[in-house]
């Protein structure tokens, strides 16, 4: 499958609808397509998938390494594959989008913002595609996709300033319904506030899609590894309104190895029969007094304290927790499995890739060993003095005091999500398997 990162000159400058456009327009033409996206993103790929109709692949070196952002992107279907890139092209410490695309041996379409510039646009593309060498980058810059950009002479300008070696690759035109709303961890999700149809076919028009394909390519194969063998295992996996953040590769992680069922607490769904449960993040705080009425939390707890596995991230260390207090002051009874309580706040309380160190054999991982993640929350959470930790921060936040980690009976409840390639997963799966 060949591929083509969409990468931004920084953040704000509409990567996102630029990659809506794109995938439309390439879908118009009978292809299928591919997404995915540069970063650890939750938000942004619900909005891929609703207009690719398929999961979209999140490609994060430093959650995955080279190999395994290899591996996440050969496990995508299509004809073509379009990726989001993450702030601007070279931003990310870490894992910037010229890291993923240096992994994926890919080529770069720089999305642009043009609605002040023209000859200025085709300068800094060549700028971007400078720095490379002179930063001995292995990122080859090969276009510009105009953001915001009219037709007719502004688009003719455009085109007419580009230097040799920097392809046209269409516009974005200005509209208003081109638009996503946004609320603190990101935008409203794909399926709360899907662009206009209309408005998004119209910019889908003026996508060039042939040079697109001409210029994507495909990239290396990863290494194999072993799959693992089945655990004959029976995974419930809380998905809804209220545990939105889950990546591909961990659901498919889980379903290779393991029964997966999902249920919905919010929605008011029991807890299935069992042999150990996932609750990814999401917006409990949203859905507080729902998650509090929730039949699924009460046996939640009972089955804790026998010994089920469980396992909850960021959200699900929230709906773990004997309370959560929302932004605006209410108090809302959560699981109780996990001595804590949490409030919600106004600001992020952290946003970084994360690095932890196991204090003791846990869940997801042995003593000493270390799992790579990331965190971003509004979040804090206020944990009894006696509380026991599973992991040492090495970078990120954590809970408390550079722990993470919560750990009560067989429960883990941490503030870093992680993905599949980190090996958490695998962990998680031996640890469910019946006796």
């Amino acid at each position: 499958m060949k591929g083509v990162v969409l990468a931004g000159t920084r953040s704000g400058v509409g990567k996102t609808v630029a990659t809506l456009a794109t995938l439309r327009a390439l879908a118009a033409e009978g292809l299928t397509v591919q997404p995915a996206k540069a970063g650890p993103d939750f938000v942004d790929p619900s909005h891929h998938a609703a207009v690719a109709g398929r999961p979209s692949r999140t490609l994060d070196v430093w959650l995955e390494g080279v190999e395994g952002v290899r591996r996440n992107y050969h496990r995508g279907e299509g004809d073509v594959c379009v990726v989001e890139g993450m702030m601007g092209l070279y931003d990310g410490d870490v894992s910037s989008t010229a890291a993923v695309a240096e992994a994926l041996d890919l080529p770069v379409v720089l999305v642009v913002d043009a609605s002040a510039g023209m000859e200025s646009v085709a300068a800094t593309a060549l700028g971007f595609e400078r720095y490379a060498a002179a930063a001995d980058r292995d990122v080859d810059v090969v276009g510009v996709l105009a953001q915001r950009a009219h037709g007719g002479r502004h688009a003719d300008g455009i085109r007419s300033a580009l230097p040799e070696g920097l392809d046209y690759l269409g516009r974005i035109p200005p509209a208003e319904d081109l638009t996503i709303p946004d609320r603190h961890l990101g935008l409203h999700m794909g399926d709360e506030a899907p662009l206009d149809g209309d408005a998004l076919d119209t910019a889908a028009e003026a996508v060039r899609t042939d040079r697109l394909r001409a210029l994507a390519r495909a990239p290396p194969r990863p290494d194999p590894v072993d799959a693992g063998d089945p655990t004959g295992a029976r995974v419930a996996v809380a998905r809804g309104d209220a545990f939105r953040f889950c990546y591909p590769a961990t659901l498919d992680r889980l379903r290779e190895r393991a029964t997966v069922t999902a249920f919905a607490p919010a929605a008011g769904d029991d807890l299935p029969a069992c042999d150990g449960v996932y609750l990814p993040g999401g917006y409990p705080e949203l859905h507080a007094a729902d998650l509090a009425a929730s039949p699924a939390l009460a046996a939640l707890a009972d089955r804790a304290s026998e010994g089920l596995p469980v396992l909850g991230e960021c959200g699900g260390l929230m709906a773990l927790s004997r309370s959560l207090t929302t932004a605006a002051g209410e108090t809302h009874a959560m699981a109780g499995v996990l001595p804590a309580d949490v409030r919600m706040h106004d600001r992020h309380r952290a946003l970084d890739h994360v690095e932890l160190r196991a204090r003791r054999g846990t869940l997801t991982a042995s003593a000493g060993d270390r799992l790579r993640g990331h965190e971003f929350h509004y979040s804090s959470a206020d944990v009894d003095a006696d509380a026991r930790f599973a992991f040492d921060v090495e970078r990120g936040t954590g809970i408390e005091g550079g722990r993470d980690g919560l750990t009560v009976h067989r429960t883990l409840g941490t503030y870093c999500h992680v993905h599949a390639e980190s090996g958490a997963v695998d962990a998680f799966l031996d640890a469910c398997q019946p006796s």
